[in-house]
């Protein structure tokens, strides 16, 4: 079965970036727990973003 890949929005990248950045350089020097977990958070939202950039059918 192929796998269906949503279009995302633009602010779903732009979100996964600025969270991405923020959690390496202000929320991980706090916690380092809670850093961890919302860069790989941000992170993997910022790879399915390029996912959906690159495969996501285009309307």
């Amino acid at each position: 079965m192929k796998s269906k890949i949503a279009p995302l929005p633009g602010s779903f990248m732009l979100t996964a970036l600025v969270g991405l950045l923020l959690s390496i350089f202000f929320v991980w020097p706090l916690s380092a727990t809670w850093g961890f977990t919302f860069t790989i958070f941000f992170a993997i939202m910022l790879v399915a973003a390029m996912i959906s950039m690159t495969k996501a059918p285009s309307y």
